[in-house]
């Protein structure tokens, strides 16, 4: 019995829906949740007019697709940061060294914080969302088992992400590590 072949279509039709996914993220970042249209992610994207409309019913399943991909993502990386670094004050700064490159390129950072706010207003999109918090919570289990303190982190990360954004304060790893540290040993 042999394999089955793969179709270029699927192949072709799966790129199309990652690019406009990136393409939403990208608006967003420029233009907050409201400028998301079919037209303009497909513009964005380079892709007919109606692409977006035919891989996507509706907006919210644009924006859907948009944060559970950055959510994922960013909870897939913390979860190898927590695996690669195991509880040393070097996963510490590791943890701290990605925050400040986050924050150095905020286009994307803000336009994950749309999406995450989104989620708060809208329970169908929490998943993502809780699954980030967890992978959060998960890297700090590598350095302590108190449940106050494994509460407090992932507000500490997003609390100290948004006030990056919403200030010109350009925090250093060194300050981000000395924050890790006092809440997590």
């Amino acid at each position: 019995m042999s394999e089955p072949t793969t179709d270029g279509r699927r192949i072709k039709g799966e790129r199309r829906r990652q690019e406009l996914i990136e393409a939403t993220v990208r608006v967003v970042a420029r233009e907050g949740v409201a400028g998301v249209s079919h037209r303009a992610v497909a513009r964005e994207a380079g892709q007919p007019p109606t692409a977006a409309a035919y891989y996507f019913t509706s907006i919210d399943d644009l924006l859907t697709a948009a944060l559970t991909r950055c959510l994922r993502e960013d909870a897939a990386r913390m979860r190898a940061l927590a695996e690669e670094t195991g509880g040393s004050e070097a996963g510490l700064r590791a943890l701290a060294e990605l925050m400040c490159s986050v924050v150095a390129g905020p286009e994307h950072l803000l336009a994950e914080y749309e999406l995450y706010l989104l989620a708060a207003r809208r329970p169908e999109l929490r998943g993502p969302a809780r699954d980030w918090i967890s992978a959060v919570a998960d890297f700090g289990r590598c350095y302590t088992d108190d449940p106050v303190r494994l509460r407090i982190l992932p507000g500490v990360v997003d609390g100290l992400l948004m006030q990056a954004l919403l200030t010109d304060w350009q925090p250093t790893a060194e300050e981000f590590t000395e924050v890790l540290r006092t809440v997590l040993l």
